[in-house]
């Protein structure tokens, strides 16, 4: 079965009053803020023309996980997501309200002086 098809007859059965067990409500919320911190990471990263290796260098981390972590293949820690936003001279944004996760790096001002 096609992603489109399964997308449609998921919002079908839930048109038609089925509720989604807790469970895989609450892991498809953890999948989604994993993608969009991935999302983040990427981006930003790209943004300073940073391959995964330098970023790795520039957080005291290894290139194995930066790949990991733009992959949400991990969860990451806050001591980690702090090493991050430095060595992406970021401020780390993340919002979450119900069905809506936005994870962003806010770029540090520089002084032109």
């Amino acid at each position: 079965m096609s992603h489109s098809r399964w997308k449609t007859l998921r919002e079908r059965k839930l048109a038609e009053g089925f509720a989604e067990p807790d469970d895989v409500a609450e892991a498809r919320q953890e999948i989604r803020l994993s993608m969009a911190l991935a999302q983040a990471v990427y981006t930003r990263r790209t943004e300073l023309g940073l391959t995964q290796a330098e970023l790795a260098t520039r957080a005291g981390l290894t290139q194995a996980k930066i790949s990991r972590i733009e992959g949400s293949d991990t969860v990451p820690t806050l001591p980690l997501l702090s090493k991050l936003a430095r060595a992406l001279n970021a401020s780390l944004n993340i919002a979450l309200d119900d069905g809506d996760t936005q994870v962003t790096f806010t770029a540090h001002k520089t002084d032109a002086a």
